[in-house]
């Protein structure tokens, strides 16, 4: 008989870090171009396998001497190698058992949705992404034309990107911090998801009611260099009857910075192409103009050259909420207190002298 012990014990021995199990009635509200029950429309229960991020990835960010292990490993490793493995040994055991297990790993969004209110993400026509993209000397195949709709009357479009955050929370795995990260009481917020939906009729864990994880302490708004993170502004969901809310995030200027930088931090781009803006094509990094589709295309064809990916996942070159958020949990108590003999910063993050 499956269990969801069962269904935990080898979820864990397969090699994810966290499980949890979630019944798909509490994605009652969620928006109808998020909602993950239109995926399996069968399915009762929802399986939340979190996977660690080792701290150590994040070191060479912090210390400004190597940047590429963070997207390389703890990005696209668990995303594309890791957890797809994992999801195929727990989906197997389950059919096994004969229930379905419709496996969802970390994709990306697809479709022309941003977040769990439902509004709309991508407002760009194929035309216009493809004007845009000649515009930024472009081929038109370097921009995928993300333009979906619904193959009968009532259905979500496809590819449907639900928030695997709030999903996480109603697998009972944590809660959602100031920063949108989502926290766990074993790894704050490092960590990636990835699911299964099943017809299996699972006994669903608690949705998580221990301590705060988040201490509202603000570190992730003060020490985003985008200033994309509102100290004073937020969103609220409430899943399951309980109240979720994190920071307002300006999620294109976030973008940008995480993936360019900016003048003060991105040590690949030279001084000059900073100084010099041709075009105004770096306006929206230096403050100059609000992020939006058009500005992030710009960016890119100005600092193209200047950075390796790895499977399509850039590296990660902003001051980094992720460790502002682990460095607060170490030094003022919390998820992380006592899990490392030494902190993750010992003094001063650095900023180029630009």
């Amino acid at each position: 008989m499956l269990t969801s012990e069962s269904v935990k014990r080898i979820a864990l021995a397969a090699g994810a870090d966290l499980c949890g199990i979630g019944s798909m009635d509490r994605f009652e509200g969620a928006p109808h171009d998020m909602d993950p029950r239109h995926i399996f429309p069968d399915a009762r229960s929802i399986i939340g396998l979190g996977f660690r991020i080792p701290r150590g990835v994040q070191r060479g960010i912090e210390e400004g001497t190597q940047f590429y292990q963070y997207p390389s490993m703890a990005y696209g490793g668990i995303n594309e190698v890791f957890a797809p493995s994992v999801l195929y040994e727990v989906g197997r055991f389950i059919e096994d058992s004969g229930w379905e297990a419709a496996v969802y790993r970390n994709t990306g969004a697809r479709g022309r949705v941003s977040d769990m209110d439902g509004s709309e993400g991508n407002t760009l026509s194929p035309e216009e992404q493809i004007d845009i993209g000649r515009t930024a000397n472009k081929t038109a195949h370097h921009r995928s034309v993300q333009y979906t709709r619904p193959v009968a009357p009532g259905r979500a479009a496809p590819d449907l990107q639900f928030h695997f955050r709030i999903a996480a929370v109603v697998c009972g795995l944590g809660e959602i911090g100031w920063s949108k990260m989502m926290l766990t009481p074993q790894f704050g917020p490092m960590q990636r998801f990835a699911y299964i939906f099943t017809d299996a009729p699972l006994e669903p864990d608690p949705l998580y009611d221990g301590p705060p994880l988040c201490k509202r302490c603000m570190a992730c708004a003060r020490e985003c260099p985008g200033s994309c993170i509102s100290q004073t502004e937020s969103v609220t969901v409430t899943v399951a009857g309980k109240k979720l809310e994190w920071g307002k995030n300006d999620a294109w200027k976030c973008y940008a910075f995480y993936t360019h930088g900016g003048r003060y931090q991105n040590p690949f781009v030279p001084k000059a192409v900073f100084d010099e803006n041709k075009d105004g094509a770096l306006d929206v990094l230096e403050g100059k103009a609000e992020a939006n589709e058009h500005e992030i295309l710009k960016v890119y064809s100005a600092l193209e050259d200047y950075f390796p990916s790895w499977l399509g996942y850039n590296m990660a070159k902003c001051g980094g909420c992720i460790r502002a958020c682990v460095n607060m949990l170490e030094k003022k108590g919390g998820c992380l207190e006592g899990v490392f003999r030494e902190p993750l910063r010992t003094g001063k993050r650095w900023v180029l002298d630009r």
